[in-house]
Parts: C-alpha cells; structure tokens; sequence
C-alpha cells in the first residue's frame, strides 16, 4: 500500500476519534515543554542551528524536550523523509531510557494510535508514513556503516547523555556513518556536565559554532508541578547536606576536582568595545617550531580588578621566527598606538617578552623588527608566575583563544599513582600558559607586588 492509500485508511479511522493526520502538523508543543526551552524550539523552527548542545542537571526536562521535538518534527513531515536515530553508549541502558522517553512522548501528545513500539530490532514507527525513530548502542560504532532508514534521511540524531562518549573523534565518526543525504538536520545533544572543567565536552560545547547554540538548564527553570514535592525535597535536602553535590547534581555545574590549577576563570565573550577601553595591553612569546607549537599571546590586565583578559594567540607549529614576527606584524601587535612627541606622532613600539631559554630566537625577532625581550627565569619562577595568576581572574573567550581555553581549564596537578593531587605542575600542554607568563612578567616580578 503506497502513503497515499495509507494515509486514506488512517485518516478513516481517526475521523471518528476527533484528530485527524492532517492535524498531526498543527500539533502545539507549547503546553507540553517548559518556556525555557521555547527559544530552541523556536529556533528549530525557523530552521536556525543544526547542533542543539542541551547541559543541565537532574529534573531539567532536557530529554523530554528533545522526544516532543522529535515524534512531533517526524509527524509533521508526510512525505515520510524524515526520520530519527537516538544514540546512547550502552545498548543495554536504551530500552529503560530513550526508548521510553519516546513512547512517553508519543503518548504524551495523544497520537499512540499513529505510532508502533518494537524493542526487537528497537525502533518506533510512524504508521501513515512508514518513518521510523530507530535506537542503536555505540558499544560496537562499527556495525553503524550499515544503519539506513527505510526511506529518506536522519534527520533527527540525538545522542543522550553525550558526555558518556569516548571524545570528539569518536562522535565525528559516528556522524559520518548516519549523516548522509541533505543538510536539513538537527543534531541533538543531550548530558549532564561531567564534575571536571576540563572534562572533553564541557570543553567541547563552549567552544563556538556557527552552526549550534547550547542552553544549560536546570530543575529550577521547569514548573514545580512538573516535578512533584519528593524530587524538590530530595533536591532541598541535599543542597542543605552537600552543596558542591547539589551543584553538580541538580544545577549541572562542573563543580571541579580540586585538582584545577587554575580555578578562577571566567569563560564569556570579551567584545571589541571592552579591548576599545583597555588600557594594558602585553605580549608574550613561548617559542617552538617542529613537536611543540609557537605561541605568541596577547592580554590585557585590568589592574583595579586585578583581571586578565586573554585577546588573541598565534598558534602554529613548524612556524619560523621569520614567520612568526611577521605574522605579529600583520596583526598590528608589534606597535601599542600613537604616542605624540612635540608636535609629531609616531607609533609606539609593543614590547613582547620571551622565552629567555631561546636567545637565538629573540635575536631573530629583534632582526625582524619586534621589540622582543628576555623574560626573567630564577629558580621558582614557574610556580610563582602560575601563584600570581591564581590570585587574578582570568577571562577567556574560546572565539578568541581556543588554544589558551583548553590548555587553562585542562591544567591540572600532578598525581600520584593512587590519584592523590601532588603540589606540581605538569610541564607539558602549558604552551599559552608559559606565554602568559612571559607577557605579564614585568607585573609578576615587580618589586612590592606578591602572588
């Protein structure tokens, strides 16, 4: 029987029932999903983003956000193109979640006579078109190569809880095994924030994407009645009993390990009207060019708030210093601004301040026209520099330096083989870091100034 003779039959019968096929598109999610969450089904809508990053804590209705969204965006399309996959990392863990998720959606929204459940293969299937919302584990990504839908594409994929996956290679490979045919896709990806910072996907969701938007939820943002008087309780209790828990649990927050080196960042935009206004702008160069990278760094620190904003980096490997001093100068970065001299202005020269390990280098910077000079190195001079920045706020913006976003939030203590956090600091992946270090050295080492 083709859709047309299907669709025919199911409307016959649903007629007497008082909801018909055709009105299936005009179904209003509005009363079913909390108003948190309009912007992002507002913007599904309007067909926005492609990657919807949905963080949150226990109780923030985030999966059932995404099941309304899904039974209800498949039944909307009748020409049955548009079908869904839901992915967990566990096969054993799906029947008992998203599989459920889904049917309460289904029911939810008073269309079960439009749907049929299987668990063996595990999948739904929409019965006036034939679409299907089908449900794999990752324990074995290699079986996905063969995963198609009957007729026309994914266009849903959701991967719950998210941060069980193995990193961002792995997800990548599992999108190109199920994105195939058409652009018009919504990747949904649903997870409690893992408790470290510096945990894969939490780095992973703030790094920006043209293509994705992520709203973090919690409990608190979803109607009390929604929830009942047991989960508040629970929820009250534990906050009372242990807070960093209650944050992590309830709120979604990466309450951290303790072993951070650096726990007082701040990641947010820093716009270009805020560096108009800043007054101290420094640089920094950790040199390298074959196995580590060449990083230049600039920042500005605020010195009534005691405040460092990371601006931009150069991050390259197999860079020459020729190339480097040349790229800091089509940059602008080699001058500070004009300065006026009697009547005439001239162009102040920007002091960078570098590995003092490498004075060769330093040397090329200078035949190249930077003002490059040494750092101060002494024994200690490590530690303290990072001690000195620990007594600062550190703002990072991700758009602006990725490489300094993830080497700041993943640094962390050196341990012992049971686990324990050791005092030192790891030297490796610390590039921008050390830059950072060499660019603020005149403040760090200042005579009357202590970390």
């Amino acid at each position: 029987m083709n859709i047309k003779a299907r669709l025919q039959a199911i409307e016959e019968k649903a007629e007497a029932r008082g909801t018909t096929v055709q009105q299936l598109n005009s179904i209003d999610l509005t009363a079913h999903i909390a108003s948190v969450y309009m912007p992002v089904h507002e913007d599904i809508e309007n067909h926005g983003h492609s990657y919807i990053n949905l963080p949150g804590g226990r109780g923030s209705c985030k999966s059932s956000f995404v099941s309304l969204e899904i039974v209800s965006g498949i039944m909307k399309d009748l020409s049955g193109e548009s079908n869904a996959i839901i992915f967990r990392r566990y096969g054993n863990t799906m029947r008992e979640s998203v599989y459920a998720q889904i049917s309460w959606a289904i029911e939810q929204l008073g269309v079960s006579r439009y749907w049929r459940g299987n668990v063996s293969p595990m999948q739904f299937t929409f019965l006036p078109t034939g679409a299907q919302i089908i449900f794999r584990g990752l324990d074995d990504s290699s079986k996905l190569k063969s995963i198609k839908p009957r007729k026309g594409i994914f266009r849903y994929i959701w991967f719950e809880e998210f941060s069980e996956l193995p990193g961002e290679n792995f997800t990548r490979s599992v999108m190109q095994s199920v994105q195939r045919g058409g652009e018009n896709f919504i990747v949904f990806r649903s997870f409690n924030p893992p408790i470290s910072a510096s945990n894969w996907v939490n780095i992973y969701v703030q790094c920006p994407d043209p293509r994705g938007i992520t709203l973090h939820t919690s409990y608190l943002d979803v109607p009390v009645e929604w929830l009942g008087e047991g989960f508040i309780y629970e929820a009250e209790r534990l906050k009372e009993i242990n807070e960093t828990a209650y944050k992590h649990e309830y709120l979604g927050e990466a309450t951290g390990t303790g072993g951070e080196v650096f726990p007082n960042i701040t990641v947010r935009k820093i716009t270009n009207d805020e560096i108009q206004q800043m007054q101290y702008i420094y640089a920094g160069i950790d040199f390298g060019f074959s196995i580590d990278p060449a990083v230049f760094i600039r920042v500005a620190y605020d010195r009534k708030h005691d405040t460092v904003y990371l601006l931009d980096e150069i991050y390259k490997k197999h860079m020459s210093n020729k190339q480097l001093a040349e790229e800091i100068k089509a940059k602008g970065y080699d001058k500070t601004g004009q300065v006026k001299i009697g009547n005439e202005f001239y162009n102040e020269r920007q002091t960078i301040i570098c590995d003092s390990a490498e004075p060769k280098s330093i040397s090329d910077l200078q035949s190249n026209g930077l003002k490059a000079i040494a750092c101060k190195k002494y024994q200690g001079s490590v530690i303290y520099g990072i001690k000195w920045l620990q007594n600062r706020r550190i703002v990072i913006d991700p758009a602006r330096t990725p490489n300094a976003h993830k080497e700041f939030i993943s640094y962390e203590y050196e341990t012992t083989k049971d686990g324990e956090f050791l005092a030192d600091v790891p030297d490796r992946n610390n590039h921008t870091i050390d830059a950072v270090r060499y660019a603020l050295d005149w403040l760090i080492n200042r005579r009357g100034v202590s970390a």
